[in-house]
């Protein structure tokens, strides 16, 4: 007889006997699923591939394709914006440029404080970390010049005083921030035009008279300047020139991706060039013509192109354009006697020199001959080329250089100017980090001086305005009472010693 099982046992067993048939069970259904699988196709042999031939590599200068070409969506980043719904979120739409005549004695600005009612009165004689106020050139260093000759020059540059019709924030030329200022050439009087970050141009005559008004009493309003303004572009104006050559013409560029030339005795704003197509976006940085050369215009782009245009041909998006290097050109000009030879200023921290009279190259490889460059720290803002022959740049490596191409007139075509040519003569320090707020630091060289002296302006994160000559010499530091933000965009009357400072609220100062 058996002996009896501890009921330890009996669990036991039992639960072995549980757990070999949950096994078979399991076994049983993959055995089912197995056979009502149907087998995988076999792999099919990889393809062999032709290989390519070789393409020689006959690129010679980069070109920068933009989001818009390559068919991209730009990429929003939400993760720095806290606190917001971005479920109705919407993109802002493109402004579309402006196309066709403007005139202008019908489109006046209105409605503002400092537009008194869109008065064109301008026009009649047509039909690093800054410290304000404290100063980096003072009296003793007039006083300390032993050359006499220098010295008065720095005396009667010195002596220029601030305007004193109006007081500088009384003096509004645009709703926005200053990008572009010019004097025109007329010798009679000081005439400014400003362009600003949405397109508009102000126009101030400084030789109107101030209405009179009742000093004593509080409760006087005191009367405004006249001041013509008028939306010419749709974007940023980055560059406005004066030609010495036709004082009738005012000419604008903008990131609209436009060239417009303002007509004074009509008050008609005609286009000179925009892209054949409308979608075409090249934001323009700067444009120059040579000052006896009124028909070719020369401009450059956010993209790093060069573009060339004559007026002859008329409004018909036809241009000589060249991809001169994958960064934006923030500035560049023509040798105001040699006007085959062009500087350019680019983000890839380089100063260039060109020769237009040499197209090399064909198709999207054509481009003029770049004859030498110079490298800087960090990038070049812009590149001004004086009549004396003298280039000067500013730089985010807070320097302002100096090169001196004065022999220019015996270079040869297409010849490579070699490194000792293309050294700065002159390295000045100067503070040049303007952040976000302030309008980027360009050197302005003075057109036609009537002095004689060859000498170029620039604005001071200190809030003031300096002046300089070809052998880097600071000869003045312009200031006055009642300004309260940085000049920064600074430009030289081409004949008379009058400078013209604008800042980031559209407001002017005026030293004469």
């Amino acid at each position: 007889m058996a002996p009896e099982l501890s009921a330890f046992e009996a669990r036991r067993r039992a639960n072995l006997e549980n757990n070999a048939k949950l096994l078979k069970d399991s076994q049983d259904i993959a055995g089912k699923i197995k056979k009502a699988a149907k087998p995988l196709p076999k792999p099919a042999a990889p393809r062999k591939r032709k290989a390519a031939e070789p393409v020689q590599k006959t690129r010679v200068m980069p070109t920068r394709q933009s989001a818009r070409l390559s068919g991209t969506e730009p990429v929003i980043d939400t993760t720095s914006i806290k606190g917001e719904d971005l479920s109705s979120w919407e993109a802002k739409p493109k402004r579309v440029r402006t196309t066709g005549d403007l005139n202008l004695s019908k489109m006046a600005i209105e409605g503002t404080r400092w537009a008194n009612g869109g008065d064109n009165s301008a026009f009649a004689s047509f039909a690093q970390g800054a410290q304000p106020g404290v100063r980096t050139f003072t009296d003793d260093d007039i006083k300390d010049t032993s050359d006499e000759k220098l010295k008065d020059l720095r005396k009667s540059m010195n002596d220029l005083e601030l305007y004193d019709g109006w007081q500088p924030n009384d003096i509004k030329l645009t709703t926005e921030r200053i990008y572009a200022m010019a004097f025109h050439p007329i010798k009679e009087k000081p005439l400014i035009f400003a362009g600003d970050k949405k397109g508009i141009v102000g126009v101030f005559d400084a030789s109107q008279e101030k209405p009179d008004y009742d000093d004593d009493d509080e409760d006087a309003e005191i009367p405004l300047p006249k001041v013509s303004a008028f939306e010419m572009h749709t974007a940023t104006i980055s560059s406005i020139i004066t030609p010495q050559c036709d004082h009738n013409s005012v000419i604008s560029a903008s990131y609209d991706s436009t060239i417009r030339c303002l007509d004074l005795p009509t008050q008609v704003s005609s286009q000179l060039w925009q892209p054949a197509d409308e979608n075409e976006d090249l934001k323009i940085t700067c444009v120059d013509m040579a000052p006896e050369q009124k028909d070719v215009l020369v401009f450059s782009t956010m993209f790093g192109s060069l573009g060339r245009i004559d007026r002859r041909a008329g409004n018909k998006g036809k241009a000589d354009i060249w991809g001169l290097t994958d960064n934006k050109i923030g500035g560049f000009s023509l040798n105001p006697l040699i006007p085959h030879l062009l500087a350019t200023a680019s983000l890839d921290r380089t100063l260039k020199i060109w020769d237009l009279r040499m197209i090399k190259g064909t198709g999207e490889e054509r481009h003029p001959a770049m004859l030498g460059e110079h490298q800087s720290r960090l990038s070049v803002s812009h590149a001004s080329w004086g009549r004396g022959g003298h280039i000067a740049t500013s730089s985010y490596d807070d320097t302002i250089k100096i090169y001196d191409m004065s022999d220019a007139m015996k270079w040869k075509p297409g010849r490579d100017l070699g490194a000792d040519v293309m050294e700065p003569t002159q390295s000045v320090r100067h503070n040049n980090q303007t952040g976000r707020w302030v309008t980027i630091l360009k050197p302005k060289w003075q057109g036609n001086p009537g002095d004689g002296v060859q000498k170029f302006t620039i604005a001071n994160m200190n809030r003031f305005v300096d002046v300089y000559d070809s052998e880097g010499k600071q000869l003045a530091q312009l200031e006055g009472e009642g300004i309260t933000a940085v000049p920064a965009v600074a430009e030289f009357h081409p004949t008379h010693n009058w400078v013209a400072g604008g800042t980031g609220s559209g407001k002017l100062c005026l030293w004469m």
